[in-house]
């Protein structure tokens, strides 16, 4: 799995990369250098392997759930899981609508006061 992750790549629009999916910083920054499989992973955190490995995938999105499950076994805070799943979405759906969303909705006009 080739990274993307943000602290590798930062400037996503000059790349025109896909979005970074959670599953891939949990993988190429947690798991890959601290070698621990998925499978470990999920055991330790108490959750089914398929879901770990449906994140890494990028077929799954990482729950409140997981993100304090990741954040308590990793040392982080659930925000930071949540963070990169939310960037992620709104990332996904910036690319679906493009300009479109501009075109298709006004900007509530407002007056002085």
């Amino acid at each position: 799995m080739k990274s993307r992750s943000p602290t590798i790549t930062r400037n996503r629009k000059a790349a025109k990369l896909p979005p970074v999916h959670p599953g891939e910083v949990l993988f190429e920054e947690f798991l890959k250098p601290l070698g621990i499989s998925q499978y470990r992973l999920a055991k330790e955190i108490r959750v089914p392997p398929r879901r770990i490995n449906e994140i890494i995938h990028g077929t799954r999105s990482i729950t409140a759930d997981t993100a304090l499950r990741l954040a308590r076994y990793f040392g982080t805070s659930a925000a930071f899981w949540l963070n990169l799943q939310t960037r992620h979405d709104l990332e996904v759906q910036q690319d679906r609508w493009g300009d479109r969303l501009e075109k298709a909705i006004s900007r509530l006009a407002t007056s002085a006061r």
